[in-house]
């Protein structure tokens, strides 16, 4: 994927994975009943008034949350991403735009971030991004997203995502270390709850 919306860390991720396998991997472990659930358990126990899978790729959280009846959209910059949703569950409206200026006719209970969304777009876009979400939070909505605390020039640590959060009026309520609720204690993995400040 060519586009200076993207980061180089995205490019990466594209230009090494094949989107088919990537897609029949997700398909076989539901088949098999390996498949794992934490987001969607995780999200859906907030009972939101409406959720948004914000940076929602081929779809799996949205579609596993339409499947337990939760009301569910989905966006993502990567059209080619989004086809494998489309196609998989059409009845979900799906939304091709940018995180950092979209623009929705809704306001959601819930927000996701559940696939390193954070430390996949670019680094000048991460500020933008999480302002844009709090736009589109309804007034008692939250924001969770769940990103590794990895190294390297591009790494987002919790206080730089909490700064964002912040200026977009949130507030922290809650972090985890894992989706399944795992205290967080330090680590390189981070679930992060944030609500309308006030």
């Amino acid at each position: 994927m060519t586009d200076d919306r993207v980061s180089p860390r995205w490019v990466h991720w594209r230009e090494t994975v094949n989107l088919e396998e990537y897609h029949l991997r997700w398909q076989r472990m539901e088949q098999q009943g390996t498949a794992s659930h934490g987001e969607a358990d995780f999200i859906e126990g907030y009972q939101p008034d409406g959720v948004l899978d914000a940076g929602c790729g081929m779809g799996r959280v949205a579609i596993e949350l339409h499947h337990r009846g939760v009301d569910v959209e989905g966006t993502d910059l990567d059209a080619d991403l989004l086809a494998y949703a489309r196609a998989d569950a059409p009845q979900i409206p799906w939304h091709h735009a940018d995180l950092t200026d979209m623009q929705l006719s809704r306001r959601f209970g819930l927000i996701a971030m559940p696939g390193n969304v954070m430390i996949f777009c670019r680094v000048d876009h991460r500020r933008p991004i999480v302002a844009t979400l709090a736009a589109h939070l309804a007034s008692d909505g939250l924001l969770v997203a769940g990103f590794s605390l990895d190294q390297g020039d591009d790494a987002l640590t919790l206080a730089e995502y909490d700064e964002f959060c912040l200026a977009a009026g949130l507030c922290l309520v809650e972090r985890y270390a894992t989706w399944e609720r795992a205290p967080y204690e330090g680590g390189n993995y981070a679930v992060s709850v944030h609500a309308i400040d006030g």
